[in-house]
């Protein structure tokens, strides 16, 4: 099945990154004076780090400003991280499924280049994935599709057939700009936010190679 392909967004889909990002955005706001709110958090998913501190901080914020500040943040996550990687379940094995079957895997994900290498060492993904893209390669966060059609093009398979897997909003918005199935997993926001989705699951369990297959050849029962 090498032509097919599965692009998995990161951050809430391969790990449950939810805790660190939160106590991470929330220390670097806080020595900068200001106060993230949980509610306020939860807005950022799928949203680079950039437009994130614009949003908060301002459009005045200077570039520096925002290299400063995302650079602290990320500091935080990834010593965070490194104490223990949150494996979501069935991820492991949804993966090793699609590689039996052919499937060319790739990254797609709004987070700096450090951040994604750390994970994929962690998992030992390296020789799984065939395409690797960060919020560092692109000039648009989700919702724009840039992201995904650049994945993609690093694995060498059309759009039309790829399916993307997020948990972001923005994201299912991205994947569907960009001409791919898109399989929505609940966690980060309920399964009404998702009526763009083609799939919904609230487990990686619930999916598999076949299934993925199904869907990305447009069979109405996935």
């Amino acid at each position: 099945m090498h032509d097919y392909g599965v692009i998995f967004d990161m951050d809430g889909v391969l790990i449950d990154s939810f805790e660190p990002h939160r106590r991470s955005w929330q220390m670097m706001a806080r020595e900068q004076g200001v106060e993230m709110t949980d509610e306020q958090f939860a807005t950022t998913f799928g949203r680079t780090s950039r437009d994130i501190i614009h949003h908060f901080w301002g459009e005045s914020v200077l570039p520096e400003q925002i290299k400063q500040m995302d650079d602290r943040k990320e500091a935080l996550f990834r010593h965070l991280l490194r104490e223990r990687v949150p494996v979501m379940p069935g991820a492991m094995q949804l993966i090793e499924d699609l590689w039996g079957q052919g499937f060319k895997m790739g990254i797609g994900s709004s987070g700096p280049p450090s951040n994604v290498q750390l994970v994929v060492e962690s998992l030992g993904l390296g020789t799984r994935l065939a395409g690797i893209v960060t919020g560092m390669d692109v000039t648009r966060g989700k919702p724009d599709p840039q992201v995904f059609l650049l994945t993609a093009e690093r694995m060498q398979i059309e759009p039309r057939r790829c399916a993307v897997v997020e948990d972001a909003v923005h994201g299912i918005t991205a994947a569907r700009g960009a001409g791919m199935k898109a399989v929505a997993l609940t966690g980060t926001a309920p399964r009404e936010a998702f009526g763009q989705a083609d799939l919904v699951v609230d487990s990686l369990n619930e999916l598999s190679a076949a299934r993925m297959a199904k869907l990305i050849n447009g069979d109405a029962q996935h």
